[in-house]
C-alpha cells in the first residue's frame, strides 16, 4: 500500500509536472526509474484484456471496495484525454477505450443537488453569527459566506471579488459585477508558483462579465465591511489574513468549525450544509422556489438553463398546490353514466369516430 502511494505521488508531483521534473529528489528519481523499468509498452493498449484490467482498476479503491461513480467518471475522462493525445502523436492508431453504452463505459453520476444539503434561513443565521464572533477575521469570513448565500457566487468568484465591482447604495438592492475567478490549483501547477490561477468566468467568453443582484441585507454587510476594514475600490473584499487571496483551507476550516459548534448532532452528521458550496445551492434553490424564471436564475448564476434544471429540479418545492390546481379541472371526468353511442340503421354507413 505504501509503495503504491509513493509511486503515485512521484508520478503526480514530478513526472506529470513539467515544471518540477528536473527538481525531483534522488529518492523520487529512484522510484521513477523503477516505474520506467516495470511499465508496459504502449502496445499493451492494443489488447482488450489489458484495457479491461485498467478499467477495473479505475472502478476499485486500493482496499478492493468499489470507487464512487463520480471518481470513476473523472479518472476515465483523464485516461481518455491521454489516449487521444497518444493517437495525435501517432503512438496509438486508435483510442482503445470503450465508448457510449459499451461495457466499461463511465457510469452515470447523479448531477442533481441532494435536497438534504440545503440550509434553512435559521441555520444560515446561526452559522454566520457564530463565524462573525470569531476573533481577527471573523467579520470578513461572515461577509464572504453571506455573499455566497445571498448572491449565489461560486467560492472562487467571491474570493476574486473587488470593491470596484460592487454597486452598494445606502438603501435597497445593489449589484455585483462578477468577471474573474480564482480557483485553487496548487502552486506546483502554476507558472508563477501561486496557489490560485486567474481565469475567466466558467462557461463564458474571455473577458465576459455577469451582473448579479445584491440583496439589501448583503449590501449592508458589504458596506459595513468596507467601513470597518477601510478597504479601497481596487482592494479585494475578502483578502487572506496576511494579504493576498483568501485560501480555501481557511474558509473551509471556519465553516466546518461553525457547523460543529452550531448544528445539533443529528444535523451535523447529515449532509446539510456540509460543503461551503451548499450556500450557493441554497441561494439558487431559493430563487427558483420563489418564482424567478429559470432563464433569469441561470443568467445570475452563470449556468445554462439545461444544467440549472438538471441540477436543481429535485429541489424546486412550494409550487405543488398551484400546479395541482391547474390540472385538477381539465382532468376531471364527467359525472353520471357514459353517453350511449347511436345504433346505426341497417344498410346505413356508420358515422366516422371522432379522434381524441
Amino acid at each position: 500500500m505504501r509503495g503504491r502511494i509513493r509511486r503515485a505521488r512521484s508520478l503526480r508531483e514530478y513526472a506529470f509536472n513539467k515544471l518540477r521534473r528536473d527538481e525531483a529528489p534522488p529518492e523520487v528519481r529512484t522510484v521513477l526509474s523503477w516505474i520506467a523499468r516495470n511499465s508496459l509498452p504502449m502496445t499493451a493498449w492494443e489488447g482488450t484484456k489489458r484495457v479491461d484490467a485498467v478499467l477495473h482498476a479505475l472502478d476499485t479503491l486500493l482496499d478492493g471496495s468499489p470507487a464512487a461513480a463520480s471518481s470513476v467518471k473523472r479518472e476515465q475522462r483523464i485516461l481518455n484525454v491521454a489516449m487521444k493525445y497518444a493517437v495525435r502523436q501517432k503512438i496509438l492508431t486508435a483510442n482503445p477505450l470503450p465508448k457510449g453504452k459499451e461495457e466499461g463505459a463511465a457510469p452515470k453520476v447523479a448531477e442533481a443537488v441532494d435536497k438534504r444539503s440545503l440550509l434553512n434561513p435559521g441555520q444560515v443565521a446561526g452559522l454566520l453569527a457564530w463565524i462573525a464572533d470569531r476573533p481577527r477575521t471573523g467579520h470578513r469570513l461572515h461577509a464572504f459566506f453571506a455573499t455566497l448565500y445571498y448572491a449565489g457566487l461560486r467560492p472562487e468568484e467571491a474570493v476574486a471579488l473587488r470593491v470596484s465591482a460592487a454597486t452598494l447604495p445606502a438603501e435597497g438592492w445593489g449589484e455585483l459585477l462578477v468577471h474573474t475567478a480564482e480557483p485553487e490549483v496548487g502552486s506546483q501547477w502554476t507558472d508563477d508558483g501561486r496557489v490560485h490561477e486567474t481565469r475567466d468566468l466558467k462557461g463564458r467568453a474571455e473577458g465576459d462579465t455577469r451582473p448579479v443582484p445584491a440583496h439589501p441585507a448583503l449590501v449592508a454587510v458589504l458596506r459595513d465591511l468596507i467601513k470597518r476594514d477601510g478597504i479601497q475600490p481596487g482592494d479585494l473584499f475578502f483578502p487572506g489574513e496576511k494579504g493576498g487571496l483568501l485560501a480555501g483551507s481557511v474558509f473551509r476550516r471556519a465553516w466546518n468549525k461553525a457547523r460543529k459548534a452550531v448544528l445539533p448532532e443529528h444535523e451535523h452528521e447529515s449532509p446539510v450544509g456540509k460543503r461551503v458550496y451548499d450556500l450557493r445551492h441554497t441561494c439558487l434553490t431559493t430563487w427558483l422556489n420563489n418564482g424567478i424564471p429559470p432563464a433569469q436564475v441561470a443568467e445570475w448564476a452563470g449556468n445554462s438553463v439545461p444544467v440549472l434544471l438538471a441540477t436543481y429540479a429535485r429541489c424546486i418545492t412550494g409550487q405543488l398546490a398551484e400546479l395541482q390546481q391547474r390540472i385538477e379541472g381539465p382532468q376531471r371526468l364527467p359525472v353520471g353514466p357514459a353517453p350511449s353511442m347511436p345504433v346505426p340503421k341497417p344498410g346505413s354507413t356508420p358515422a366516422p369516430r371522432r379522434r381524441a
